[in-house]
């Protein structure tokens, strides 16, 4: 009976250790751009100052998990859930940012990113 149980218990360590390479690799090949931004801009519940960032999905398992860092990864801006959308066909390839209706004294905020060449996007959730 205790041979059994260290047997499974064995199984699960070792299919959890080959879920995380392969979430892993999936990491190292993740969808991510580089966006850099000349006036500051919102997202929900953050207002990111003028500068570069790395926008990613989170993982290819959570492909409705976006993560905004510095460009340099040491400091987390943003992570939540978005929607998926397809890019307006008049939407050049290069374009990653889509953003939504702000006042004129208001900071406008992002409402979707778009992978550079890539036809699906991620539309932020603001409540």
């Amino acid at each position: 009976m205790a041979k059994s149980k260290s047997t499974r218990i064995a199984s699960a360590v070792v299919a959890l250790m080959l879920v995380a390479a392969v979430a892993h690799a999936g990491w190292e090949l993740s969808h991510e751009n580089r966006v850099k931004f000349s006036r500051t801009v919102a997202l929900p519940g953050v207002v990111l100052p003028a500068g570069t960032y790395s926008f990613a999905v989170a993982s290819e398992v959570a492909h409705n998990l976006v993560v905004v860092r510095s460009a340099d990864h040491r400091k987390l801006f943003y992570t939540g859930f978005t929607n998926s959308v397809l890019r307006p066909r008049n939407m050049p390839s290069a374009m990653p940012i889509a953003f939504g209706e702000a006042a004129a004294n208001e900071v406008p905020p992002i409402a979707a990113w778009y992978e550079i060449d890539g036809t699906a996007g991620h539309e932020f959730i603001y409540r």
